[in-house]
């Protein structure tokens, strides 16, 4: 496929994401590989620091070389551009479909869906609506009764326009069933880790009594006219595939005969629970804030909107730092974002077109930090290098907290997914901590976390937690308020930004080249891919490299992979089947270069294929 000559350098790691190259090709049909933060990638160069050449002029992106692998889509011209009223959902009418529109459970759209975020979908398409909250919170009620949970129920929402109703009609299928639910004694909005750091504080002082729970609320980071529903058990974290299984197939009997099945009434009153507070005075446990207020970090917090907006104030003035709430809107329409690749507004900080505000003011701040709807996400922006890839900023907060923690058991793992990057295994091996690699989905670091063997987990997708000082549990739900104060703590103590230790670490251990695609794939191979094993991968070399582990488990914990990953002593390959496209997912690393990632991705496809 021919590309337009070069002209330009351009940064990606370092440059401003309105300037970002958009693609082009002489190709009738052009199609792009689509990245995972948000950044359309080809020709693996997206998430390497390295610097690439585009045109000049109008935006260009580079385009892939082939085309059996890609998804159609294309780089929206207007991303990273503010929005405009014709960007915005009407929320009128969104709330009025809440209530309006009742679905068909034969109808597999309509269904309720549980996936290890809660259960998502818009009141437009019929997909989130009062009938399925009713369903959803009559069900927890049961499960959570057949479970022997017995102790109050911790709920908060988010600020997407969805939910506010949603807990409305949740606290009222409560209500009827006897369960007492703690909303938020201001009637703030409530963050995800601050809800997992209530139950955990709440069970740790009822060691002997029954049990607490919770409800969060919130679609994350999808866009505005998106509601979520998620369960987070006594544990405090993502609920597991066992729970959230029932959940969802006793809603849809629920559904189908009518709600019939559920109990519904006015709360006469709602009992309270100041989160906000809680959670803050709590962090001086788990952050040196003492170093961040005497080194004078002047930081930026974007909530982008979200449910931390009153989280990061408080922080501020609680402990006295030079903190600044960059942008302390709130608006369910999301007004003020910047458009993310493909035109949508989407709360993603670790999304470059989502941050584009923000990173273009990362010159006036030490540290500039975004969170998503929801805060579980982070998005670290310093004033060297924009934007962090999520990868590169896991591994220097691993390399710093575990030569900073004194407290954390010495046989404290190293948690991460197995897509995230193996800088994070090479990184371990340096500290000599093991390396506990589990599926994707943060659920599976909650063990580690609530016993202490594991400090730290993460994901690539740029949600993490990690232990208090003494090594006990903080959250078991990723935290992004969390992971953007951090970031100032590196810098105080240390005297480098993060993406500058980043760049230590490259120095140290080599710099990956990450990317991940979409290969076409029906719904019969997905189904063969998603119960695939490793012994079914005969090759025996992957891109001049031989092959030193075939996997269908995860190393950690022996959990399914739902696919498989390959790996060579420096590359690798995961595919696992998308739940919602007729794609598999391929992500990849080389510490090779971008060229070798390119050979590992062309023979990533040819090694699956063969397999099913």
């Amino acid at each position: 496929m021919a590309l337009t000559p070069p002209s330009t350098l351009f940064s990606i790691a370092m440059t401003a994401p309105t300037l970002r190259p958009e693609s082009t090709s002489s190709s009738a049909s052009p199609t792009l590989l689509t990245g995972r933060h948000g950044w359309p990638t080809a020709s693996g160069t997206c998430l390497s620091a390295a610097s690439v050449k585009v045109p000049a002029g109008p935006r260009y992106e580079y385009m892939v070389t082939s085309l059996w692998w890609c998804k159609t889509v294309q780089m929206n011209d207007r991303a990273g551009t503010p929005a405009q009223p014709s960007d915005l959902i009407d929320v009128h009418e969104l709330v009025r479909a809440y209530y309006d529109l009742v679905p068909d459970v034969s109808v597999p759209e309509q269904r309720v869906v549980f996936g290890t975020s809660g259960h998502r979908g818009s009141s437009l398409d019929t997909a989130f609506n009062e009938t399925h909250i009713e369903a959803i919170t009559q069900a927890i009620v049961e499960y959570r009764a057949g479970q022997g949970i017995t102790g109050p129920l911790f709920i908060g929402k988010d600020t997407h326009g969805l939910s506010r109703p949603a807990e409305t009609t949740a606290l009222e299928v409560l209500e009827a069933n006897g369960v007492e639910a703690l909303v938020d004694e201001f009637d703030d909005y409530v963050p995800t880790p601050a809800l997992s750091h209530a139950i955990i504080a709440y069970n740790l002082a009822h060691p002997e009594g029954p049990q607490a729970d919770g409800i969060v609320i919130t679609p994350s980071h999808n866009p505005p006219r998106d509601g979520g529903f998620k369960y987070n058990p006594p544990h405090g974290g993502p609920a597991d595939s066992d729970a959230t299984t029932w959940i969802a197939n006793r809603a849809n009997e629920l559904i189908a005969d009518g709600n019939r099945g559920v109990r519904r009434s006015e709360p006469s009153a709602v009992a309270t629970y100041d989160y906000r507070r809680r959670y803050v005075e709590d962090l001086a446990d788990i952050i040196d804030i003492e170093a961040i207020r005497k080194a004078g970090i002047r930081i930026g917090a974007d909530p982008l909107g979200g449910a931390s907006v009153n989280y990061w104030k408080l922080i501020g003035e609680h402990y006295g730092l030079d903190l600044t709430v960059v942008n302390p809107s709130v608006d369910p329409a999301w007004g003020f974002m910047t458009l993310d690749w493909d035109g949508k507004i989407r709360m993603d900080p670790s999304s470059a077109s989502a941050m584009a505000s923000v990173v273009a003011r990362r010159h006036e701040y030490d540290i500039l930090t975004g969170n998503d709807a929801d805060a579980d996400r982070h998005g670290i922006v310093t004033p060297d290098a924009g934007l962090m890839n999520p990868n590169h900023y896991l591994a220097v907060a691993i390399q710093y907290l575990y030569t900073h923690r004194p407290r954390w058991r010495e046989d404290a793992a190293v948690g991460k997914t197995l897509v995230s990057s193996s800088m994070i295994d090479r990184v371990a091996a340096g500290l000599g901590r093991g390396l506990w690699e589990v599926p994707v989905g943060f659920k599976w670091f909650v063990p580690g976390l609530v016993d202490g063997s594991v400090g730290f987990g993460g994901e690539e997708s740029a949600g993490a937690s990690f232990l208090r000082m003494d090594g006990t549990a903080w959250t078991t739900d990723k935290d992004g308020i969390l992971l953007a104060l951090l970031a100032s703590e590196i810098l105080a103590v240390t005297g480098k930004t993060p993406s500058q230790l980043y760049a230590e670490l490259v120095a140290e251990y080599g710099d990956p080249a990450y990317e991940r695609v979409d290969a076409a794939a029906s719904k019969e191979q997905k189904a063969r891919l998603g119960k695939l094993s490793g012994d079914a991968i005969t090759a025996t070399e992957l891109a001049g490299e031989p092959i030193v582990a075939r996997l269908s488990e995860a190393p950690g914990n022996g959990a399914a992979i739902g696919g498989v990953k390959v790996v060579t002593e420096n590359a690798w390959f995961a595919a696992r089947p998308s739940g919602t496209e007729d794609v598999y997912k391929i992500y990849a690393e080389s510490f090779r270069g971008p060229e070798h990632l390119k050979a590992v991705q062309a023979e990533a496809k040819t090694i699956v294929d063969a397999a099913l």
